[in-house]
Formats: C-alpha cells, structure tokens, sequence
C-alpha cells in the first residue's frame, strides 16, 4: 500500500531480532487500542468498533507492562501523527449467506457510519455520526441512502461519498467492523452500566426480536446492549438511534477504562480480531497507537450530521437531507476545513445564528428541584436568549448542569455558557432532538436560585 505520510518517524530501529517481532507486536497493540480509544456501535444490528475514544494513558501502559509488550512500549515514540487525518469507521450489517469469518461478512450495508478526526496540533480527536438514511446519488441506481454504498462498491465507494457530502473532505483510510463485534465485546467486558432514558418494550417476532428494558441505570450484558441499540420505537428513527449510539460510546469508554477489566483486555483483544477489515498499514497502526497515548480524556467531541427527515414534507422513503449550512460550520468547527468558495456567502450570513435571539434553546431539568428549569429559562430570557423553552425533566438527577451542543455548533456554547457563568459543554447530539442546544439544568443551579 502507498504510504500516505500520516506520520514521521524520528529514528530508524536496528533489524535485529526483537524488530523481526515488531509485527506481531505492533499488531497486538493497534488491536487494543482499537478497542481502548473509540467505541461506535451500530444500532440497528449491534456492530461495534473501537479506535481512539481517550482514555488514561497510565493505564495503557500498565496493559503494554503487564502483557510483556515494553518493546513497543519503549520505543512508540519513534512514530507520532504529523498532520491531521481522518478515518471512515463503518458497522457492517449482517450478511445472511456470509460464512463465520468469511471477507464476505463486511460487503453488507453499513448499519453505522462514523468519521473520526485525529488532530495532533491540538491532540484531539472528534467523530462525526453521519445518519445511515442520509441521501446520496450512487452510481447506477441515482439517488438513494448512502447505507447502501459499501454493498455495492465495498469501503472504496463508501469512503468516496461521505467525502462527497463533507465538502470533499480527504478521508486518508477506513476501518469495517462485522455485526457480530457487540455482543461479544458487552459480555467480555462484564457488561456495561448505561442510563435507559425511558421504559422500552417492543417486539417483532419476524425479527425474532423481543426487548424489555426498564428505566434507569443499568447494568446490560450483550443482548440488552444490543437491544437498547436496536430499540425504534420511540418515533425518533435513525437520529433516536444515534443518540443512543453516542450514550453506548460513552459508557463503553468508561467501562474499558476500569482496572478490572485490564487482565481481560489480551483475550478481548484476540476474539475482536476476526471481526475487523482495515487498510490502515502496519506503520500508521504504530502511529495511532502512539497518537493515543497523548490524547487527554476530555478531548473527544461527538457530534451529528446535522439535517432533516425527508418525511416532514410527505417524502415516506425517509431520507436524512442534509442540512448544507449545518454541515459547513460542522466541517469548520470540527474537522479544521476550510468552506468552498462557492458556499462563502451562505456561510456567513448563517453566522447571525450565533445570536441570542436566533439560538433554539431546550432547558431540561436534572435536578431535586422541579420549579428549577422554568426559573433559568425565565433567567436566559432575560439575558437576551427568547426562543427558550422547558422540556420533560431529564429522569436521571445530575450534580452538574450540561450544555449539549445538540446541532454541533460549539460557538453557540460558549455563548450560552458565558451568560450562564456556568454549565459543563458535552459536544454531543444527546439533547432534545429540535434544539441548537439542550441546558440540562443540575443540582448546581439549584443553590444559585
């Protein structure tokens, strides 16, 4: 494969008999931190991949020592990330006639579709959910959902439209992550402990599917991590489906960080293998795995591309149709891309959105207090914020209040949390759906009042 100078390398290793082993090694290591770093999983089916969510660093060592890998350990840095790189990570639907291991279990549709954005000035990374409906033109059939792209012309064709609605966005390599990844890795991490925002019980026998989740904290294994992924029945569709991916990546993130699960991560590392196609090449393993070990734990944003269902004017086959303006302060905001000149104008009058009178604003209780939502949102209207207005109270009580950047705009936030003189930004599309941004109001607040 044609090296594509995704990193530098400082100094050139001695060919002696420890550097013969350095595949094997470099293998192990990209394998685990595929797992440590990002956790995608594919609603519909359950597929999951795991490539650069930030967790400790003193932990990743700790697994490098207690494994007996300090060859690469000790000499990682010799490769480090020189620019920033983006990589396509897919969830491949289940392929019926597909034999157990066989290439062909990842030329299915792609169930989850996600961009990660490694940027080492900064050294962050950000991940881009990019609705599986979205309407794209595919060679030879028109218009049609871009879900449809890898079952037609495999990573290839895939890569080449997500570039296509991003502005042309280069996308250096991509990651095909089998359905059967998800359940296997819940249940080989001991489960992991998730919020189920609301009670959820639907059943379609066609599907041999039956899921019964209560609301509240809980601690799921494979199956009902799988079903609250796949759950539909919400009217929210493909965006309740992300959000849920987004809460599920998060709680995966924090399950992969805990000690006990450290003594089990070589055996995790060796059964999700078999689950995994990539053509990222043997250096550029080596330097994510290095750029992983840099990354703090609170640079990791999550946002959605942002958009509408064609089903709001009468179109039944329910397309994503993206929103071009959204997409350019995303592409901007996130992934460091300049706007097409062509688009330069649109972009800048949509800035007026920034202003308080223009902002969509959902204040969501989250605290011991039931009167607390309606008194901050009389406080921001006030402040010059008139298009406020308070929603369900957010069942799970919080210590903190968040400001989720629900349509990604991180300009909006500061905005909003500079007039609050408070409140924690979560990049995430986890608020209310309609919202710009979601103020999830906690105990916090409940002491200021």
């Amino acid at each position: 494969m044609k090296n594509l100078s995704i990193f530098k390398r400082k100094f050139v290793k001695p060919v002696d008999r420890e550097s013969r082993k350095k595949p094997k090694l470099a293998l192990y290591i990209f394998w685990l931190f595929f797992l440590i770093f990002t956790a995608a999983i594919s609603a519909a089916i359950g597929a999951i991949t795991a490539l650069l969510a930030p967790v400790e660093p003193p932990i990743i060592s700790k697994v490098l020592d207690a494994t007996g890998f300090n060859y690469i350990s000790s000499n990682r840095s010799g490769y480090r990330l020189s620019r920033p790189v983006n990589i396509l990570i897919l969830g491949i639907d289940r392929v019926p006639e597909a034999a157990a291991n066989s290439p062909k279990a990842f030329d299915g549709r792609s169930d989850t579709i996600l961009l990660l954005h490694l940027e080492p000035r900064d050294k962050s990374i950000n991940l881009l959910s990019v609705p599986r409906d979205t309407k794209v033109k595919i060679p030879g059939i028109r218009f049609s959902k871009i879900n449809e792209a890898n079952a037609r012309g495999g990573g290839a064709l895939a890569t080449r439209l997500v570039s296509s609605i991003l502005n042309n966005a280069t996308i250096e390599r991509y990651v095909r992550v089998s359905s059967s990844a998800f359940r296997e890795l819940v249940d080989l991490l001991g489960g992991v402990e998730v919020f189920v925002p609301r009670a959820m019980s639907y059943t379609d026998t066609a599907q041999k599917l039956k899921i019964n989740l209560a609301q509240g904290w809980q601690t799921l294994n494979g199956e009902q991590a799988e079903q609250f992924a796949r759950f539909r029945n919400d009217g929210l569709g493909d965006i309740g489906r992300i959000q849920r991916q987004q809460s599920l990546i998060q709680s995966i993130r924090n399950r992969l960080a805990s000690p006990s699960v450290l003594v089990r991560l070589p055996q995790i590392v060796r059964l999700m293998q078999k689950y995994v196609d990539t053509n990222l090449n043997f250096e550029e393993i080596l330097t994510i795995a290095n750029f992983g070990l840099q990354l703090d734990r609170d640079n990791f944003k999550m946002v959605m591309l942002p958009g509408r269902s064609s089903s709001e004017q009468g179109d039944l086959r329910s397309y994503w149709i993206l929103d071009a303006v959204g997409r350019d302060r995303i592409m901007t905001q996130y992934f460091k891309q300049s706007v097409p000149d062509f688009a330069q104008e649109r972009f800048r009058n949509s800035s007026e959105s920034v202003l308080p009178t223009k902002l969509k604003i959902a204040v969501q209780n989250a605290s011991s207090n039931p009167t607390t939502a309606k008194t901050v949102a009389s406080f921001l209207r006030k402040k010059g914020f008139s298009n406020v207005s308070v929603v369900q109270d957010w069942p799970d009580k919080q210590r903190q209040s968040q400001i989720i950047v629900q349509q990604g705009d991180l300009e909006a936030a500061n905005l909003l949390q500079k007039a609050l003189g408070d409140g924690k930004i979560e990049a995430s599309s986890t608020g209310e759906i309609d919202s710009d941004l979601t103020l999830r109001v906690g105990e916090d607040w409940v002491k200021r009042f």
